[in-house]
């Protein structure tokens, strides 16, 4: 338990949270970001610090899911072109390995092996397709977000990923600190727990990325990467809570269609609620503009009105 208990000493602002006090400071996070920053005091070095440290505008703040979407897709994109290309390879050297086995100067072995590597190849490819495919809802599914958010009906990409971490270490200190939980579910407090020390090093990751603030300037491509560390750390916790409550604490094998099937339920999801806020933006614009027509129709009907 004394690694844990280090470690819940280093984190004590998840009791706040916990508590419902909502997002807190991130003083030790950081103190150790400074200290891993290089020494350099070059006019350079300082004013590109000083870029980084000013505040994400309101407009960038908004559209940064919308923006990190597009990286995504963009990349998502290079991938099935690359993917492409290596199945071009491939597939010439099954021809090549084909001619020097019709020559006598490889085994079948070699035939069999590069086919081996089509396959592989093509499979590539057809994966990272449906990774556009996947890519390009989450795309649609950001501009739907986008009149949620600036109406306020929505919190910010950066707020919700942070609620939504927030609400994983939540979860994981009610096995830290409930007596009860803590002597049902011993391995969700045991640091030699295989499942569990994936977590904490998921957490350390995803605490890693997570910025300072809402308003911390961040690149799309950080945004990226503080979303899927969230989500592997959501992941990692739900496994090692099935795994507890199972009361074993073995690895389950693991489903090569698990991670796809990840990654459509949370765009799935995130689709359902931009659809959900969306419909709500119609109907509120709606109303108004049916009370804007009624005091329309009253003031011409009554000029004393």
């Amino acid at each position: 338990m004394e690694p844990l208990l280090a470690l819940l000493a280093e984190w004590w602002w998840i009791g706040p949270a916990a508590a419902g006090a909502g997002t807190v400071g991130w003083i030790g996070v950081r103190r150790t970001r400074r200290r891993a920053l290089p020494a350099g005091s070059s006019t350079t070095d300082r004013a590109a610090r000083s870029w980084a440290n000013r505040p994400l505008s309101k407009t960038a703040a908004r559209r940064l899911e919308l923006d990190a979407a597009l990286l995504d897709l963009q990349t998502a994109r290079h991938a099935v072109t690359r993917g492409r290309a290596e199945v071009k390879i491939a597939d010439a050297e099954v021809m090549r390995a084909q001619a020097e086995r019709a020559a006598a100067r490889v085994s079948p072995e070699a035939v069999t092996s590069a086919r081996a590597r089509l396959t592989a190849a093509q499979r590539e490819v057809r994966a990272a397709s449906a990774e556009i495919r996947a890519r390009r809802a989450a795309v649609r599914a950001a501009k739907a977000m986008l009149p949620a958010i600036r109406a306020g009906n929505a919190p910010l990409p950066v707020a919700r990923l942070f609620a939504e971490h927030d609400a994983v270490l939540v979860r994981w200190m009610a096995y830290e600190t409930d007596p009860a939980l803590a002597i049902d579910f011993p391995a969700m407090s045991d640091p030699a727990s295989p499942l569990l020390a994936d977590f904490l090093r998921a957490q350390e990751r995803a605490q890693w990325l997570r910025p300072a603030s809402t308003t911390t300037r961040l690149e799309p491509a950080e945004f990226l990467a503080y979303r899927d560390a969230v989500r592997a750390l959501n992941h990692a916790f739900e496994r090692a809570e099935r795994a507890a409550r199972r009361g074993r604490d073995d690895r389950p094998d693991v489903d090569p269609t698990d991670a796809w099937g990840r990654v459509a339920s949370d765009w799935a999801e995130q689709a359902q609620r931009a659809l959900a806020w969306s419909m709500e933006n119609m109907g509120r614009a709606a109303s108004r503009s049916w009370n804007e027509r009624q005091a329309k129709r009253t003031r011409k009907n009554d000029p004393n009105a």
